[in-house]
């Protein structure tokens, strides 16, 4: 099991860019895959982007692809995520999530442990 705490998120304009991190205790955070997912008023959870336990594979969802960026760096147990670009759409309260598993998927419910949210407001 680890905790994670996410940071970094803010109020910002359509255009600008913020970028989030997500910070792990506990042990062997290299055996993990992050994903980072949002979720809107009164809308479900969705996957964001993931990466595997080494850094070496990424994935995103169609919509923020070219315009966000995960990376992760295991000697400090942190993963981050540049978003730039923004839009309004990207409004949301952003997690990270964790899965001791080589494992990557996009659903939610397969993750084990949660951070309590960083929210990313964009204005238009």
């Amino acid at each position: 099991q680890v905790q994670l705490v996410e940071s970094g998120g803010g109020l910002v304009q359509a255009g600008d860019s913020l970028r989030l991190s997500c910070a792990a205790s506990g042990h062997a955070f290299s055996n993990y895959v992050v994903g980072w997912f949002r979720q809107a008023p009164g809308k479900e959870r969705e996957f964001v982007a993931g990466i595997m336990r080494s850094g070496g594979g990424t994935y995103y969802r169609d919509s923020v692809k070219g315009r966000f960026t995960i990376s992760r760096d295991n000697a400090k147990n942190t993963v981050y995520l540049l978003m730039n670009s923004l839009k309004p759409e990207d409004t949301a309260l952003y997690y990270c999530a964790a899965r001791n598993s080589m494992v990557l998927t996009h659903d939610p419910l397969t993750y084990d442990d949660w951070g309590q949210g960083s929210q990313v407001t964009v204005s238009s």
